[in-house]
């Protein structure tokens, strides 16, 4: 079975503040991907409970997003890392 490539959504209206992966990196459970400023002027990091590889960016810097914007995608390793 092949993995599937999972979104990553914004959990806010926001601007995208900083990218800390690129297409193609290896990323791990609870890793810091991105930084949103809300629309209430917080940074709040965005990072997802898997890890894996990105297999594509869907957001740039500066780039106004809402929760149901698709920031990137990972395709998650199917191993448990014992992180929990």
């Amino acid at each position: 079975m092949r993995a599937i490539a999972q979104p990553i959504y914004s959990p806010c209206h926001g601007k995208v503040e900083n990218i800390f992966v690129n297409e193609s990196s290896r990323v791990y459970e609870w890793e810091k991907l991105f930084l949103i400023r809300n629309e209430k002027g917080v940074l709040e990091e965005i990072a997802v409970g898997m890890s894996g590889l990105i297999t594509s960016l869907e957001v740039k810097p500066n780039q106004n997003v809402t929760p149901n914007t698709v920031m990137a995608k990972v395709k998650e390793d199917l191993f448990v890392s014992g992180s929990d």
